[in-house]
């Protein structure tokens, strides 16, 4: 059975108490408005380890000016149910009062990672994501933790802070789980209009053409670059990037890297959709 906990003292007793038995712990933080993206991290979880504890808090901190923190799709009721169903241990509901006590003043910042790309556009983003998911894992103190490759810049800065901080805690990129139709899944979709959700594929379309251009020997990245970019606003879209990166640390991508991935984010309406995809090119030699 399933238990829901709203303070940290009430779940430092039931971590305790796993510890004690010897069973290792999951964690996979979350803002909720749940899909099957999440529940595959869930899954990955529970083949990493005895517990699996999901939180939901939708973290003020990583709002900019103007962006959708009060519209965040928040459906508990549903979420809870999906995490029962999927035979999650422990739900964690925080507050704002408990995750940033009054007079908190700590921020987490993870320079070098967090200024480019989703961070040229949503300034302070990235800080708030590091200091929330540094709280969580102090209070969750997890074995192993989950993260969708969705947000794959994320997930760099994440490692990052992770190895610098030395958090005792392995990190598990998780694959994008996508609709039929390629459109990688995300709570923001629910804002696509249906003609707006019609041409919202595109997006991944072109990143599947680009890593085909890759694998096929182009090194002209910024043409690349360019060339979806044009693509996607002449489809409807407001591109604020399209950008061939070294996967490990996101550096612009030189012809002699092998390890690569390539980041897109666009507007499609309300939305603003993120994806990526990983490339590996055969090394030479």
């Amino acid at each position: 059975m399933m238990q829901i906990v709203e303070n940290i003292a009430e779940l430092q007793c039931v971590l305790t108490r796993w510890r004690q038995a010897g069973e290792s712990i999951a964690f996979v933080p979350t803002m909720g408005n749940l899909h099957a993206g999440h529940m595959s991290l869930i899954t990955a979880a529970h083949a990493k380890a005895a517990r699996v504890v999901v939180s939901i808090f939708v973290n003020p901190t990583q709002f900019g000016p103007g962006e959708d923190f009060e519209a965040y799709p928040r459906t508990l009721q549903a979420d809870t149910q999906q995490l029962v169903d999927n035979a999650v241990d422990c739900l964690f509901l925080p507050s704002k009062e408990i995750m940033y006590p009054a007079g908190a003043s700590t921020h987490i910042t993870v320079a070098g990672l967090s200024e480019q790309y989703c961070g040229a556009s949503r300034f302070g983003h990235f800080s708030g994501v590091a200091t929330v998911v540094a709280k969580l894992f102090n209070i969750v103190q997890p074995d192993v933790a989950l993260f969708g490759e969705k947000d794959f810049q994320q997930l760099v800065v994440i490692r990052k802070m992770v190895l610098d901080l030395n958090m005792p805690i392995a990190l598990q990129g998780v694959a994008t789980v996508r609709e039929a139709d390629g459109l990688a899944m995300s709570s923001r979709n629910g804002y696509l209009t249906p003609e707006q959700r019609k041409n919202a594929p595109l997006l991944y379309q072109c990143l599947c053409a680009a890593r085909d251009q890759l694998l096929a020997g182009m090194t002209d990245y910024h043409a690349i670059s360019a060339e979806y970019t044009e693509k996607l606003n002449v489809a409807g879209f407001e591109a604020d990037y399209f950008a061939v990166c070294r996967a490990e640390d996101l550096q612009p991508a030189q012809p002699e890297d092998s390890r690569l991935v390539i980041l897109a984010a666009a507007k499609m309406g309300k939305p603003r959709l993120i994806d990526n995809i990983r490339v590996d090119l055969p090394r030479s030699g």
